[in-house]
């Protein structure tokens, strides 16, 4: 077949306009027709060949494109930046033609390649890589048939003429770009490029007053044009917008929708894949009301179906099966070198890898993905290719992971090193993140299938194993205290102790088995060291009792993260955590502060500061400019904007809170008369400051009114503090009873009185049963398996507050479109904790290491055997941006800075 469809338009050679450039000028269809003859004239149009075309989005890359069509020859568009995916299509497709830049000017080169006889397949069109699950593209074979089928169908739903002018801001090497580009052209339309990224300020701009009537992108287009306050400006010329190549979040999907249709336009959620030439199923705009989470229904010519796990037909409505497309539009297969360019089409329907469930209505909506792969060093490794890489080679093995690194288990010991080589060049990852063990009988299930489920067991209690706790008191004390000299007759007070090495401690103790004293923070460590490790009774072998402050810690974070993520009304957390603090420094710090001793007692703040201005750094880096209000830790006060750069986002207001009140209290202990007042009546002054606190959570309000982000300010939760601070104290039952009747009236007034929604009665209530618990419940008995997953939830919590949000707003943006809502909320929260928890882990292992150097020193125990016991690894990671957001760096394009969700505790 020739591609008559795609280039009729063309051949008719009129006057009507093609191309549209930032700079005014104009490409008609006749100057088209002229150019991409003389491109088809260069490559000549006998024997069909190969074109290996670099996809920078440019008039002389399109004209190539379509002259390379005209001329009957097949076309490979390829990443313009991506080096190594050139040359490893190099060499296993032998493209006669490449067209690419080369010093500043486009070249046509024809490769010579001596011995090259297989022919292409004559209905072969294009070649598209797409995702390969072992980390390496694989090409995606389209035909003629494939590309008009599918421009045809999308012109026809959206209705599209030649009065219609897309703005291309898709990579054309991508195939949602390419059928933009498709689409238009068949029906005698233009394009508009731009030249400037939709991240741009003049982007608004530039497409009203280019007559735009149309604009595709993906979810990360949108959520980038909300940066630059895209719907503020005019529609312009405007009658429709599409959204594919992923999740758009709802909220954003009813902006745009709104947005768009006020003025009679239309809003359409698209989705489709690179093997059936991009598009697959659209959402009706009548119908995505109050349904943004669906993909739709099937594109005018195709079919949509649902399979089980054996194949056969899902007919009922609600059930989950993989989404099974069939059209005129499906590609002829994948291909792997340059002989598969001569198979003819091979797949009659695209068993696509989604899991997706059927509504009443007939609509489809995407619930998960079937195939077994993770993310490793930023790199997307395919388990199930890594098996069969193996199996090729002789070996049998069961290949798993995670993001720590690939695991694969081998039957045969003898094979484990050649095991080990071969899947660090296959899946291209650093060595030490390739493990091979021997596993003589792999598990299995009934049905004869390897048991994953069983390995991944395995495979996390080895890791575990490796690594070792403290053999004892001492030694737990200096890992968790390096770099400060730790001897037996010190104390956890007296080394400077915080409310995060209190938990980290609590950790190591109960790895030893050592059931800890009341007290025992103020206890010399000589003095716990002589206990004998704990024998617990059968009957609580199975129950543990954590210290109240931990598992409130763990809560109070679990509530910030779940918040931040879904916006449900069940604000507490930071305020919750804000009691900690106070009731931490009175605890930890409060002998310091009282004998002046500021150094020991701010040494804590370091652990939170240090990253934070980490993160405030890689902010000023991609904002090229200092957000001084957060360098000064003031952007809580309401005068600074993230939208200008002024501040990182309102998140880190608690940040901010924290920092100032450890000022406040140095402020109000560095007068010698103060800290001999609280010295002789402790708690009585306590109270003191919480009167005080309590009359500027009410007045100061009226005197600054800097509006709703009062709720960031230090004064509006300085009391907070005090409240744990004064609990810290309360080592009496009377003064235990006067804190609870001082809070009832104080928390239950903001509860009741003063609130203006529910949120805010829970936030106080969920305050007012915390400090309950601080007063009068010690500990908390927790199953064994709960109170393992609290701990390392409450010990991370400050590493958790600031990385949480990267990972819906940055990780998980690729995958962002395969996931309904639930479960893209789910995996949010959960990995939202893991990241914090992961990064604490893995600075918690940097400082035992050398705190175990330092002790070995000082003791019998070989130096390297004992950094043996303490594996550390430094992993690599490599983020990628989404499609639209990268560039090559000679086009002089930056990528866009981190962006951040500004939604506050």
């Amino acid at each position: 077949m020739t591609p008559v469809d795609i280039l009729s338009e063309i051949v008719r050679a009129d006057d009507r306009v093609a191309l549209v450039f930032a700079d005014g000028r104009t490409l008609s269809y006749a100057d088209l027709n002229a150019r991409t003859l003389r491109f088809a004239e260069r490559l000549g149009q006998g024997e069909k060949r190969l074109v290996a075309i670099s996809a920078e989005t440019s008039e002389h890359m399109i004209v190539a494109y379509l002259g390379a069509l005209r001329a009957g020859h097949a076309v490979a568009m390829l990443p313009p930046c991506d080096d190594r995916l050139w040359s490893d299509f190099l060499a296993a497709f032998q493209p006669d033609f490449t067209f690419r830049p080369a010093d500043g000017r486009w070249r046509l080169i024809e490769e010579s390649r001596p011995g090259r006889t297989q022919p292409l397949h004559p209905d072969l069109a294009l070649v598209l890589m797409t995702s390969g699950s072992s980390g390496a593209a694989k090409a995606v074979r389209l035909s003629y048939a494939n590309l008009d089928a599918n421009a045809r169908v999308i012109a026809d739903y959206l209705e599209l003429s030649s009065a219609d002018r897309a703005a291309l801001v898709l990579p054309l090497h991508y195939s949602y770009g390419l059928s933009v580009l498709h689409s238009h052209l068949i029906v005698g339309g233009s394009i508009f490029l731009p030249g400037v990224s939709v991240m741009s300020e003049d982007f608004a701009g530039v497409i009203g007053e280019s007559g735009c009537t149309n604009f595709s992108g993906v979810p990360y287009s949108y959520e980038l044009m909300e940066k630059t306050r895209f719907r503020t400006a005019g529609l312009g010329a405007l009658r429709f917008m599409t959204v594919a190549g992923g999740r758009l979040a709802p909220e954003l999907i009813r902006r745009y929708r709104d947005y768009i249709s006020a003025g009679g336009g239309r809003f359409f959620v698209m989705y489709g894949q690179t093997e059936a030439a991009a598009r697959i199923a659209f959402v009706p705009p009548e119908s995505l009301s109050d349904n943004e989470e669906r993909i739709g229904i099937a594109i005018p010519g195709g079919s949509l179906s649902l399979a089980d796990d054996d194949g056969n037909p899902i007919d009922r409505p609600g059930v989950a099966g993989e989404l099974v497309y069939a059209g005129p539009n499906v590609m002829m297969g994948y291909g792997a070198d340059r002989a598969d360019l001569a198979r003819p089409a091979e797949v009659e329907a695209l068993h696509t890898g989604d899991i997706a469930v059927r509504d009443e209505e007939g609509f489809f909506r995407i619930v998960g993905r079937k195939s077994r792969f993770a993310k490793v060093a930023g790199l997307r490794i395919g388990f199930d290719i890594m098996e069969q890489v193996l199996v090729e080679a002789g070996i049998a093995a069961a290949v798993l992971g995670d993001d720590e690194g690939l695991q694969a288990y081998v039957t045969d010991a003898g094979v484990a090193d050649r095991a080990w080589r071969i899947l660090a060049e296959a899946s291209r990852l650093p060595a030490n993140l390739i493990c091979v063990a021997e596993q003589t009988d792999l598990p299995r299930l009934a049905s004869g299938k390897i048991d994953y489920d069983s390995l991944g067991e395995t495979m996390r209690k080895t890791r575990e194993k490796n690594r070792p706790a403290a053999v004892s008191v001492l030694e737990a004390y200096a890992r968790i205290f390096y770099p400060l000299t730790v001897g037996r007759n010190d104390s956890f007070v007296s080394l400077g102790g915080d409310s995060l090495r209190f938990l980290q401690l609590t950790m190591e103790f109960d790895r030893l088995g050592v059931d800890l004293p009341e007290g025992w923070a103020q206890a010399r460590i000589a003095e716990l060291d002589n206990g004998r490790p704990a024998v617990r009774s059968s009957r609580l072998a199975d129950i543990r009792a954590l210290p109240t402050d931990l598992v409130l810690r763990a809560i109070a974070i679990l509530l910030v993260v779940v918040h931040h993520e879904m916006l449900w009304p069940i604000p507490g957390g930071s305020g919750v955590m804000l009691l900690l603090v106070g009731f931490s420094l009175a605890r930890f710090q409060s002998a310091h502060f009282l004998a002046g001793q500021f150094r020991h007692a701010l040494r804590p703040a370091v652990n939170v500061l240090i990253p934070y201005f980490l993160i405030v750094a890689v902010y000023a880096f991609a904002w090229r400019t200092v957000p001084w209000a957060s360098i000064t830790l003031t952007g809580n006060f309401g005068y600074a904007d993230p939208e200008r750069h002024e501040m990182v986002p309102y998140l880190y207001w608690f940040i901010e809170a924290y920092a100032q009140m450890l000022l406040v209290f140095s402020l109000i202990f560095a007068v010698p008369a103060v800290r001999k007042l609280a010295r002789a009546r402790p708690f009585a002054f306590s109270l003191g400051l919480l009167g005080l606190a309590v009359a500027a959570r009410f007045s100061l309000p009226l005197v600054f009114d800097i509006g709703k982000r009062q709720i960031f300010t230090i004064y509006w939760g300085f009391h907070l503090g005090i409240f744990g601070w004064c609990a810290g104290l309360a080592d009496r039952a009377a003064q235990r009873m006067v804190l609870t009747a001082l809070a009832a009236a104080v928390l239950g007034y903001l509860a009741f009185w003063e609130t203006v929604w529910i949120g805010t009665t829970i936030k106080y209530l969920t305050i007012f049963a915390a400090l309950l618990a601080l007063l009068y419940l010690p500990r908390i008995r927790l199953a064994v398996w709960l109170a393992r997953l609290v701990t390392p939830v409450a010990v991370s919590a400050f590493p958790i507050y600031l990385l949480h949000r990267f990972v819906p707003e940055l990780l998980m943006t690729p995958a962002a479109g395969a996931l309904p809502a639930p479960a893209f909320h789910l995996l949010a929260i959960a990995g939202g904790l893991a990241v914090g928890i992961f990064a604490n882990k893995t600075v918690a292992e940097f400082r035992n290491l050398l705190g175990g150097m330092a002790i070995a020193k000082n003791t019998d125990v070989p130096q390297p055997a004992l950094l043996l016991q303490r594996p550390f690894v430094v992993r690599r990671m490599v983020v990628r941006d989404l499609i639209g957001s990268q560039t090559c760096a000679s086009s002089g394009t930056r990528s866009p800075g981190l962006q951040f969700d500004s939604n506050t505790p």
